[in-house]
Formats: structure tokens, C-alpha cells, sequence
């Protein structure tokens, strides 16, 4: 019996976002009262929610561009008018409680009440937000930072004493239009000069062929200890339906021959060791772990015949592994690396403040975390997916040096 597709929630979306649109409305007659403007305005909001709806149908088939476009354009409109109508409720509900400190008792909800000036001030907060959406669009996703970070052991082996590594994960390269912007991330990586490469997991967002217009681009990167990577939830292959198992698993094998072509050693449930001057540290990877996207890694495999006393550090794409077996596993890991999150690439991270939805989802969703003697970094992703944009979260590439604590002699 084939199953049917529930729009309950779709015709509950377009109800409270034609509501929204209805407030917004009323705030907009207040700076502009051209008789054209609310007609003009609901024809936008009718014909925006009808391509939506039209969309999300023919959604079975595969996400195209116009998918995209209307999606993308819903929620700029959505999260715009949000915004206006934040600023404009502060407004109202001030009407509100002057009126009833001042005695004054309102003979109905009168539009012209509304300062003028607060409104203009919500109407350019609406400007803002669409002109933020459309930097993230265009350039916030390809706008690389670098973030660097000292970490300090007292059991980090001497000859490793300010040992670095580049780290960077969620490529999702099927996302990528512009390989020219990409390739400046690239440029980015290896300037850095780091001493070891980590790709921490989801190089596609679903097939494995996403990944070769980009292949020269990503096998350029090079580090004198070597560069090696993980998988992610996305390279398995479970978000898109196959003709058969054994398509899938054939697109698994050619993903992981792709990692080999990149110069990547791909790490299976398995460790090596990286020597310098006759000491060595373990650098172990594992399969895809993680709460709500399958539990496939095996971290005991992966440290088998290594010692509680090894310097390790390990490759594991989704950061609620690090809390569920990680931070408090029998054999110290000094050091996990993590990716997944995007930190949903929307938030913010300035002037002290560091917010952004995903934190609702995952406990640590963005750097450096520390709990047990023990540390983990969540790298903000290289790529993107769904959203074809970041803002105000952007494409992070890691830089981490180790330190050894000064002991005392």
C-alpha cells in the first residue's frame, strides 16, 4: 500500500504564516499607504505558499532548482517578516502598557496609533535581514575562517611539543556551484603548514560521484605526517532511495576510493600511529556514531592493542559520540574531533555572544570543549547543506596545536 503524504503540517505552516503575513500587513499601512501595496503584498505571500506546496509534492522525485528557489525564498520572506513583526509587536505591546499606566483606556486597536518612527525602524530591521540572507547566499558560504586553538596535556609525548593539525569537515560537495571559491578554501588549508590533515566526515551529501568535479581541488592538500579522514552519516548513502543493496554499496566502495584518490587514508573502526623522534602518538577514526543517525563505529575495534597509556587522538563525525562513549571511556582519549553540526549554519558568535538553534539538538555544537581532563572540537563544517548559505556561522578550517604542561621537575 503506497503511503500518503500527510499535509497537515504543510496547511498548518501556510495558516500561521498567512497569519504572520496579515500582521506584517498592518504594520506596513503605517509607512506606506499606496492602495496597491497590501494587494501587491498578498499576491506575493498566495503565490510563494502555493509554489511551496507545489514543491514539497513533487519532492519524491528529487530536489531540483526550482525546489530550491522556493524554498530559499519562503524562508527569507518567513524569517524577514518574523523579524518585522518582532519589533512591531514591541511597539504594540508599549501602546499597550501606556495605556493603561496613563489611565487610558483605547476605543479599539487603531493602526494610526503606531509610532511612525518605531515602524520604519521595524520596516529596516525586514530590509536588513533579506540583505544578510542574500550575503549568505552568495558569499557567506564560501567565506572561509580560520580558528585556531592551544590545547595543553601533561601526558602529550615531548617530541610532539607544538605538533599542529589542520582539521575540516561536512564538505557536502554536491552543495558546491563555484569551484573557483572553493578553491580559495583549499589555498586556505595549505597555507596553513600543518604537521597532520583531518577530514572528519560527510565528503557528499548522498552519491559518491558529487565528489569528482572537486577531486583535483582536495588532493592538492598535503601535510608531512599525511592526511587522514573519517565517514560521515550523509556518505552512506541513506537519505536517496536505490535501485537496489547492492547499488548502494557499490556507491559506498567507489566513495571510498575516492577518499584514496584524494590521498586520503580513510580510517575504518582503526588506528595507526604517527612517530616523531622515537615517540608516537594514535590517531584512530571510526565509522559514523551517532544518536538519530545510525550507531555503526566500533571505538573498542578501533583501539584495539593500543594502551590506556597512548597519546590518542580520535577522527568521529558526530559530537554526541563524544558524550555517550568518549569522554569517559576506560582508555583516555585525549583528544576527539568532530564535525556534523554546520552549527546549523545560522546563529551568531560575536560580542561574547554564541547562539545558534542547533544548540537545542546537540550539547556541543561549535569548538572547543573540555570535561574529564579530556578535549573535544566541533568543527563548523567546510560545506553546506539544505540552506545554500551561511550566515553569521561560516566555514570553519581548524587549526589546533598541541602543547605539553609544563611538569614540574
Amino acid at each position: 500500500m503506497k503511503k500518503r503524504t500527510s499535509f497537515l503540517p504543510v496547511l498548518v505552516v501556510a495558516l500561521l504564516f498567512f497569519a504572520l503575513s496579515a500582521y506584517v500587513v498592518s504594520g506596513l499601512g503605517v509607512i506606506n499607504h499606496q492602495e496597491w501595496l497590501a494587494p501587491a503584498f498578498w499576491v506575493l505571500i498566495i503565490s510563494l505558499t502555493v509554489a511551496l506546496i507545489f514543491a514539497i509534492t513533487q519532492i519524491r522525485k528529487g530536489v531540483n532548482k526550482f525546489f530550491t528557489i522556493v524554498t530559499h525564498a519562503f524562508l527569507i520572506v518567513l524569517v524577514s517578516e518574523m523579524v518585522f513583526a518582532f519589533f512591531l509587536l514591541i511597539g504594540d505591546l508599549y501602546r499597550v502598557v501606556m495605556s493603561i499606566t496613563t489611565n487610558f483606556q483605547p476605543q479599539g486597536y487603531q493602526i494610526a496609533d503606531r509610532n511612525y518612527y518605531w515602524v520604519d525602524f521595524a520596516f529596516i530591521m525586514f530590509c536588513l535581514t533579506v540583505v544578510l540572507f542574500a550575503f549568505g547566499i552568495t558569499r557567506g558560504k564560501y567565506a572561509y575562517q580560520v580558528i585556531k586553538h592551544t590545547l595543553y596535556f601533561d601526558d602529550l609525548p615531548k617530541n610532539f611539543d607544538g605538533f599542529t593539525l589542520t582539521q575540516i569537515s561536512d564538505v557536502h560537495a554536491g552543495s558546491f556551484t563555484k569551484p573557483k571559491l572553493v578553491q580559495k578554501g583549499i589555498d586556505l588549508i595549505n597555507a596553513q603548514k600543518s604537521d597532520l590533515f583531518v577530514f572528519t566526515g560527510d565528503l557528499v551529501n548522498n552519491a559518491a560521484s558529487e565528489i569528482i568535479p572537486y577531486i583535483n581541488h582536495f588532493s592538492q592538500i598535503k601535510a608531512p605526517f599525511g592526511q587522514f579522514s573519517i565517514l560521515g552519516n550523509h556518505d552512506y548513502g541513506d537519505y536517496i532511495k536505490w535501485p537496489s543493496e547492492a547499488d548502494k554499496i557499490k556507491n559506498l566502495n567507489q566513495l571510498k576510493a575516492y577518499h584514496k584518490e584524494l590521498g586520503f587514508k580513510l580510517l575504518l573502526d582503526e588506528h595507526i600511529a604517527l612517530e616523531k623522534g622515537g615517540e608516537t602518538i594514535i590517531l584512530a577514526g571510526i565509522e559514523n556514531w551517532g544518536v538519530g543517525f545510525g550507531e555503526r563505529g566500533d571505538l573498542n575495534k578501533a583501539l584495539q592493542n593500543t594502551s590506556v597509556n597512548d597519546f590518542k587522538i580520535l577522527l568521529s563525525h558526530d559530537p554526541s559520540h563524544w558524550d555517550a562513549q568518549v569522554k569517559n571511556h576506560p582508555s583516555k582519549i585525549q583528544l576527539s574531533l568532530a564535525g556534523h553540526t554546520h552549527g546549523m549554519q545560522f546563529g551568531i558568535e560575536a560580542f561574547g555572544i554564541k547562539w545558534s538553534p542547533v544548540k537545542y539538538r546537540y550539547k556541543h555544537w561549535a569548538g572547543i570543549k573540555t570535561e574529564n581532563n579530556r578535549y573535544l572540537n566541533v568543527n563548523r563544517g567546510f560545506g553546506f547543506l539544505g540552506f545554500s548559505g551561511r550566515i553569521g556561522i561560516w566555514p570553519e578550517i581548524t587549526v589546533i596545536e598541541l602543547k605539553r604542561k609544563d611538569l614540574p621537575s
